[in-house]
């Protein structure tokens, strides 16, 4: 990001500093001058991409971080400069956060979200209470998990507003857990 230079800060985020929306600017008539929708939206995206990464061993960032995610789709020049402040400060104390040891045996993970649109509704972390024979097995129940999760969702989105339903599409990063699936729809088998 070319920040290996930049002089390290001790807090986050600056005191009485507020980073708004560009819909909220343009709703409240608010004169943002110099403080434009910045050109390449991948760079800001990247970089949050890496500090939400990055949360899960250093939880001092994770309001800082939660907020600035909240721009993700129209990013201003603000944003970014705030999302370099907090790569700043994680440069002032490089060591600090959780120590996760390499040789415990860790359980798997079961990790999703929901969104309606554009908007997050609905997310879960959660340790899996069952101890699977493969990985791809893991990843199928955490796809139940989140299937089960936006049934639930559609229904309660049904008796709130009948009419404005869109289909649900479930995305996941487990090639063998969708072979799982694919196998199971062939077979006839119940699946998810």
């Amino acid at each position: 990001m070319g920040l290996g230079e930049a002089k390290p800060v001790n807090t986050l985020l600056e005191q009485n500093q507020k980073l708004t929306s560009v819909e909220y600017d343009e709703s409240a008539q608010i004169k943002t001058d110099g403080d434009e929708v910045i050109s390449n939206v991948t760079v800001y995206q990247r970089l949050l991409g890496r500090l939400l990464y990055l949360t899960n061993t250093r939880p001092d960032i994770m309001f800082a971080v939660q907020h600035l995610s909240q721009f993700m789709h129209k990013p201003k020049k603000s944003h970014l400069e705030t999302a370099f402040r907090v790569v700043r400060y994680i440069k002032k104390n490089p060591g600090q956060g959780i120590l996760l040891s390499a040789n415990s045996k860790l359980q798997s993970v079961t990790g999703f979200c929901v969104k309606i649109r554009d908007s997050l509704v609905s997310w879960k972390s959660k340790k899996q209470t069952m101890v699977f024979r493969s990985s791809a097995e893991a990843e199928y129940r955490s796809m139940a998990a989140a299937v089960a999760e936006t049934v639930w969702m559609s229904g309660l989105l049904k008796e709130i507003c009948p009419t404005q339903l869109d289909k649900s599409i479930l995305l996941s990063d487990s090639r063998a857990a969708l072979q799982i699936e694919q196998i199971l729809s062939f077979m006839n088998a119940p699946s998810i």
